[in-house]
C-alpha cells in the first residue's frame, strides 16, 4: 500500500482528495497546511482516518515521514522549491500542480532534482482525464476524422458562479512574479490558459512552433485574450496546422457551474470532418442535458453524430487523473504529463504571455 502526504488543503484539495477516497492501493498518511485547523476541517469534510498527521511546515512533513507518493497543491510560485525537496527525500512519486513552475529555469531545476533521486515527476492535468476529452483524443488517434489541421478552443468566463476564491489567492494571481512575469501578471493566460495550452498540444500531439497572442485588460485580467499558434509539423500533414485560443468574459452571468465560473468548448477540424467537445469545467449543468451541448458532436460523411454516454460531472476528470498517477507510481510508468513534457506546455505558455506584452510573433525555440 502506497503512502500519501498532501501539502495544502485549499479549495482544490476536494477534488484531488476524490481518487483516494475508498483506494485500497494508498493510504493518505499526513496532511500539510499552514493553518492547521484548515487541514484538521478536512479530515472531517471527507472522513478521512483520525489518526492522520497534521504538519504547518511541509519540511518538517517530508523529513519525519516516509512516504510513496506526496501531492503538492500550493500556488505557483513554491512549486518548484517545494518539488526539489520532496524529490530530496527520495519520494517515487510527486505530484504537482498546474502550472508546473514561474519559469523555465525552475522546471529545469525540478526535472534535475527529481531525475537525480529516481522519483517519478507529473504535473497534474485533470482535463486529459475527462471522460468525454478521452474519447475525443481516442478518435482522433483513430484516424475517425482524418488529419487534424486546426483546433479553436473557446474559454468564457463568467463574472458569478461556482466556488468563491479566497481574496488572498486573487491578490498573489496579480503578482506578475508569481503570474507568468507579465507587467501586471497574467491570471488568465498563465493560470487558467494552462488547461488549453496542454490541450492543444496533446490533441494534435505536436510541438508548437511559434506563436502570436493579443490581450486586454478588465479589472485587472489579461483579458479578453486571444492567442494563434502553428505547430512543429515533426511528420507529414495534409495541411498544415494551427491553431487559435480566445478567453471571453461576460462579467454579468451567472455560469452554472459547481466549480468556477468557466467552461471550455473546443472544435477541431480535420481532412475527413469536424469534432466540437463541448463542456469542460462545467460539465454537468443544464446545458450538458441539451442535445445541442452533446459531449462530444461528429460532423462527417455528410452525417452528425452524438456521443453522450459520459460521467457528466467535471469531478470525474480528477477522480482518473489521481488513480491513474496512483498506477503510475505502483507500476513505475512514464506519466502523461511528465516533467519534460509539462516543460513543452510551460515554453509554449510563457511564450504567449511574452507575445502579448511585446506585440509580435514569438518562435518557441527562442525562449530560454
Amino acid at each position: 500500500m502506497l503512502k500519501v502526504g498532501i501539502i495544502g488543503t485549499g479549495v482544490i484539495f476536494d477534488l484531488n482528495i476524490l481518487g483516494y477516497l475508498n483506494n485500497n492501493d494508498v493510504k493518505i498518511t499526513c496532511l500539510c497546511n499552514r493553518t492547521s485547523e484548515k487541514a484538521k476541517s478536512k479530515i472531517k469534510q471527507f472522513n478521512l482516518d483520525k489518526n492522520i498527521r497534521i504538519y504547518s511546515d511541509y519540511k518538517v512533513m517530508l523529513d519525519k515521514e516516509v512516504l510513496d507518493i506526496v501531492e503538492i497543491l500550493l500556488p505557483h510560485h513554491l512549486h518548484a522549491e517545494v518539488t526539489s525537496y520532496a524529490a530530496g527525500k527520495g519520494i517515487k512519486g510527486i505530484s504537482v500542480q498546474k502550472p508546473m513552475a514561474l519559469t523555465l529555469t525552475e522546471a529545469d531545476k525540478m526535472i534535475e532534482a527529481c531525475k537525480n533521486s529516481g522519483s517519478i515527476l507529473s504535473i497534474y492535468e485533470n482535463f486529459l482525464f475527462t471522460p468525454h476529452v478521452l474519447k475525443a483524443k481516442e478518435l482522433i488517434d483513430l484516424d475517425y476524422i482524418g488529419d487534424p489541421s486546426s483546433i479553436r478552443i473557446k474559454i468564457a468566463m463568467g463574472g458569478k458562479g461556482g466556488w468563491s476564491t479566497p481574496s488572498s489567492a486573487n491578490k498573489w494571481r496579480k503578482d506578475p512574479k508569481m503570474m507568468g512575469g507579465a507587467k501586471t501578471g497574467s491570471p488568465v493566460l498563465f493560470d487558467n490558459g494552462w488547461h488549453a495550452f496542454t490541450l492543444a498540444r496533446w490533441f494534435f500531439d505536436e510541438d508548437i512552433d511559434k506563436v502570436f497572442a493579443w490581450t486586454d485588460n478588465f479589472k485587472g485580467l489579461d483579458a479578453p485574450a486571444y492567442v494563434m499558434f502553428k505547430y512543429n509539423q515533426s511528420r507529414e500533414h495534409v495541411v498544415p496546422q494551427y491553431g487559435h485560443m480566445e478567453f471571453s468574459l461576460m462579467p454579468e452571468m451567472n455560469l452554472p457551474s459547481k466549480y468556477y465560473s468557466t467552461d471550455e468548448f473546443i472544435e477541431i477540424i480535420a481532412s475527413r470532418g469536424i469534432m466540437k467537445i463541448n463542456q469542460g469545467t462545467s460539465l454537468g449543468n443544464q446545458m450538458s442535458k441539451s442535445n445541442i451541448f452533446a459531449p462530444i458532436v461528429i460532423v462527417r460523411d455528410g452525417k452528425v453524430e452524438t456521443y453522450s454516454d459520459f460521467e457528466n460531472d467535471w469531478k470525474y476528470s480528477f477522480i482518473n487523473a489521481t488513480k491513474y498517477f496512483i498506477d503510475v507510481v505502483k507500476n513505475n510508468k512514464e506519466p502523461i504529463l511528465s516533467g519534460e513534457q509539462a516543460r513543452k506546455v510551460l515554453k509554449f505558455n510563457l511564450a504567449a504571455v511574452k507575445s502579448a506584452e511585446l506585440g509580435k510573433e514569438i518562435f518557441i525555440e527562442e525562449m530560454r
